[in-house]
């Protein structure tokens, strides 16, 4: 029972990350028809945009280090901790979370940027090409990403008050044996916040009731004199954020490095497939479900019956629902029918 519930939870922690890249890339599908497959690289930029903000919040300069009594000596002291002390000792133990209001600002004009500047151009053009486009632009980004951070990752740790474990086992009722990490938990109840926000904000306000229709019948709604496209573009803009902070707080669990966007982009566009093109509720339920899977495949029970199945799981789950369903599990119909 034990080992049940960690693969549960380690299940739920993989498809928080899934989901959060698979809705932006769902929304992005949805509204302007393009396979973007330079979205991984935006979690990538969101994870680096909270290393950058711990950079800054630990810039320093050199002290004398006053208990060294024999000699001169020096220590490197942050400039918040000199100004502030233990506020400013507890700021920079925040970082993490606190970048998330550098990330969503970043993270929007990035994504409103290349909406203009690229992915306009190649709304009317073939699935190939926005593939070879994106896949390209993903490169540069994460080349780019290389020379300014160099090609190590880069640990940026929790808060310390959340870099423990907790007690899950005792509060199930099951005992000591069950610990899991506060920070995954974390993770786990910011993505259902942002996957809800992401809901709420498309069902319950005028803007997202208009892009829903536009979705469905953009001609029509530009007919009754609605700019959908300006919508549209916003709408790019809030995926890009969505995909920033999936980055910026997977930083503690996963130390950010120049492809890691990549790898997830992959994982997160079989997990859209699965999902249905086009369907936000199917990319956030396949996302949670292929990394519960993803997780239990990892089990050393499983593997040492079939080994190597917990690297293939997502595709062959992929494989088989495409062969029954072609369009997803709740993909509309028609999409991936033809």
């Amino acid at each position: 029972m034990d080992a049940f519930v960690l693969q549960i939870l380690n299940g739920l922690d993989k498809g928080s990350a899934y989901a959060l890249i698979a809705l932006g890339l769902t929304l992005v599908f949805g509204s302007l028809g393009v396979v973007n497959f330079a979205h991984g690289a935006k979690f990538a930029l969101g994870a680096f945009c909270a290393v950058s903000f711990q950079q800054l919040l630990t810039i320093s300069e050199k002290v004398k280090d006053e208990s060294v009594t024999f000699f001169d000596a020096y220590k490197e002291v942050p400039y918040l901790e000199i100004w502030w002390g233990d506020t400013g000792s507890m700021i920079i133990d925040w970082a993490v979370p606190l970048s998330i209001f550098m990330a969503i600002p970043v993270m929007l004009l990035i994504g409103l940027a290349l909406e203009r500047g690229l992915y306009q151009f190649f709304y009317k053009r073939t699935h190939a090409e926005q593939i070879l486009v994106t896949f390209g632009l993903a490169i540069v980004i994460q080349e780019i990403i290389k020379t300014f951070y160099g090609a190590n990752p880069i640990p940026t740790p929790a808060p310390e008050m959340l870099s423990g474990t907790a007690p899950i086992g005792l509060w199930l009722g099951l005992g000591e044996s069950v610990a899991y990490p506060y920070w995954r938990l974390v993770y786990f109840a910011f993505a259902l916040l942002v996957i809800g926000l992401v809901f709420a904000f498309l069902r319950y306000t005028t803007f997202g009731m208009v892009v829903r229709a536009g979705m469905s019948d953009r001609e029509t709604v530009s007919l009754l004199g609605l700019n959908v496209e300006r919508r549209f573009t916003i709408l790019f803009g809030i995926a890009s954020v969505v995909a920033g902070l999936a980055g910026v707080m997977y930083t503690p669990i996963l130390p950010p490095d120049y492809h890691m966007g990549m790898e997830f982009l992959v994982l997160s566009f079989v997990v859209v497939v699965v999902g249905g093109m086009g369907s936000l509720p199917g990319a956030v339920a396949a996302g949670f479900l292929l990394g519960i899977l993803q997780s239990f495949a990892s089990m050393n029970e499983v593997k040492s019956v079939l080994p190597g199945l917990d690297q293939i799981i997502v595709y062959l789950i992929a494989v088989i629902v495409l062969l029954v369903r072609p369009r997803g599990l709740m993909g509309q119909k028609g999409v991936m029918e033809e």
